[in-house]
């Protein structure tokens, strides 16, 4: 059911590539929103590009994008964040992505995290599998917190709340810790290359796509309470499925 809306997704991901490659590198004019973050024409070229394929693939089709915000309504919603990890492509190094998904009757059901200039791009749809690359991927089948590795970004409000303690002890169960941050500890969390990932300070356009993802590579995703991922989740838990609640022991 699925696959038209995916196909959609990635050919509007492909098109702001385009439109992203011609600012990436250059010295540009920084913008900063009420919530402090960095926004460039680079950001709002894509989002309008975006926004343009799919409004006219699917008029009825509600939009929310970072930069331009929410219209419409009915079923399905488009969630896209043109460029994820705008201070790195302010600073011209390769860590940010185009994240592009769609909620069904409020349930995420496609999503596609570009990042052609880190080299991968990884996709789903529900029922139709996950995939990086053009091929297949799965969560690891790691069961011990002992052999697993651990990956942490944006977690300043986790660090100021009474998890941190809890947070501190779970670092010294697991065998190790990197800080993979934005797409990309998703993108390896869902290829079976990490087992775990913890963030606090992220809002649904930075995870939406990542979710059906992870899902569907047969991960698990919540926010730290183990709620379901919503519009108004900040937090996110996310493994392999079986350490989720383990992990949720110690936060």
């Amino acid at each position: 059911m699925f696959s038209e809306y995916l196909e959609t997704a990635r050919f509007a991901a492909a098109a702001a590539a385009k439109v992203i490659d011609q600012y990436y590198g250059r010295e540009l004019e920084v913008e900063t929103k009420s919530d402090r973050s960095p926004v460039t024409e680079a950001d709002t070229a894509a989002e309008k590009i975006i926004r343009g394929i799919i409004s006219e693939r699917y008029p009825d089709h509600g939009f929310y994008g970072e930069e331009t915000g929410r219209s419409g309504g009915g079923d399905f919603l488009w969630l896209v964040d043109p460029i994820d990890g705008t201070k790195s492509f302010i600073r011209h190094y390769p860590f940010f992505s185009t994240q592009i998904a769609l909620s069904f009757k409020n349930e995420l059901v496609v999503g596609v995290s570009n990042a052609p200039w880190f080299g991968e791009q990884a996709w789903a749809a529900r029922g139709l599998g996950a995939y990086l690359n053009d091929a297949r991927i799965s969560v690891s089948d790691c069961a011990e917190l002992s052999q697993a590795t651990l990956s942490s970004g944006n977690i300043a409000s986790l660090a100021a709340s009474d998890r941190w303690p809890g947070f501190g002890k779970l670092l010294t169960q697991v065998h190790r810790t990197r800080g993979y941050g934005d797409f990309y500890h998703y993108h390896l969390l869902a290829s079976g290359r990490i087992d775990v990932v913890v963030e606090s300070d992220v809002n649904i356009l930075d995870i939406a796509a990542l979710c059906v993802i992870v899902e569907e590579a047969g991960g698990r995703i919540s926010d730290l309470d183990l709620a379901a991922i919503g519009m108004e989740t900040s937090t996110v838990l996310a493994t392999n499925g079986r350490l989720h609640e383990r992990v949720k022991e110690y936060l």
